[in-house]
């Protein structure tokens, strides 16, 4: 009984209600500290589940999260379809049913989902994504629109993790990266979050009034200084070159001799030497010698790994 409880509350939870910890031991026949035990088992087994306190407050799932593809595996699949078909038998659940229709046609017919934004096609996941990202777009992109608060699960990237309530106003695209220009309730001031750093999201059932801000107030340099960058002229053989153009633009490389040469101002941080050293040797760094020699020293420290 425990294990078919514990679906049941997942069920309930993915159809997106938010509900009381009372309302779902009175559904169940369980003590609440059960049912804050069952939350703490379905957590460790990576479902977010927040429990969230006031007005809208209440037990509720990120609604980021879809089970994904090859969650279960043919066993756990057909154990949880038995189960939820043994607890529909024994109680009278609208939610419970549903629950059993839609892991029956998701058995039938899983297929990735892409993000739509107006008129463009988001997939912006890694190969073999399992939706993730894409569910994240949808939220944001449904928060901008119809003006919708989001609570989000935020991850800088100094690994400082947080809690915040945001309005987003816009999403931006840059050097292929999606990010969402919000107010941020905690800092009361816009802040721009980048969509890939945010672990989960939520609407808080409640809608914002736009507020004003004009172009130039939105920083497009997010996390880059003058101070940290710096002007770099590389070496490109012939065979990486399609890779460096969608890197750094057709704009700036052009042909010389048998080679080709890049030139570009670029954040002088520990992500440039990885993505140098990533072509293989395929790049050489002509200029300026302070880079030159952070991408030798790199390269000997994996060589002596």
């Amino acid at each position: 009984m425990k294990y078919q409880v514990i679906i049941g509350i997942l069920m309930l939870l993915l159809s997106r209600k938010r509900l009381t910890a009372k309302e779902i031991a009175d559904r169940y026949g369980i003590c609440t500290r059960s049912v804050y035990r069952y939350i703490d088992e379905l957590n460790v087994c990576g479902v977010p589940i927040d429990i969230s306190r006031g007005r809208y407050g209440g037990i509720h799932i990120a609604d980021t999260f879809r089970l994904p593809t090859g969650y279960f595996t043919r066993e756990e699949y057909s154990s949880t379809v038995n189960a939820l078909q043994a607890m529909a038998s024994q109680v009278t659940d609208e939610s419970i049913i549903s629950a059993l229709e839609k892991l029956q046609r998701q058995r039938k017919s899983e297929k990735r989902e892409l993000t739509v934004c107006g008129n463009i096609l988001v997939d912006g996941g890694s190969w073999g994504d399992s939706r993730k990202f894409s569910e994240k777009m949808r939220v944001c992109e449904s928060a901008v629109n119809e003006c919708k608060s989001l609570t989000v699960d935020y991850i800088s990237r100094e690994g400082e993790h947080s809690k915040r309530i945001i309005d987003p106003h816009l999403l931006i695209f840059k050097q292929n990266v999606w990010y969402v220009y919000a107010f941020c309730h905690t800092k009361q001031t816009f802040r721009t979050f980048k969509i890939g750093r945010i672990k989960s999201a939520s609407f808080t059932g409640n809608t914002f009034a736009r507020r004003e801000f004009t172009r130039d107030e939105i920083d497009l340099d997010f996390y880059y200084s003058a101070e940290n960058l710096t002007d770099v002229t590389l070496e490109i053989e012939k065979n990486s070159l399609a890779d460096v153009e969608e890197w750094l633009g057709i704009d700036n490389i052009e042909p010389r001799g048998q080679t080709f040469i890049a030139e570009a101002t670029l954040p002088d941080d520990g992500g440039l030497v990885n993505k140098i050293l990533g072509f293989g040797g395929a790049v050489k760094v002509i200029d300026p010698p302070e880079l030159k020699e952070k991408v030798t020293a790199a390269a000997k420290k994996i060589a002596g790994l």
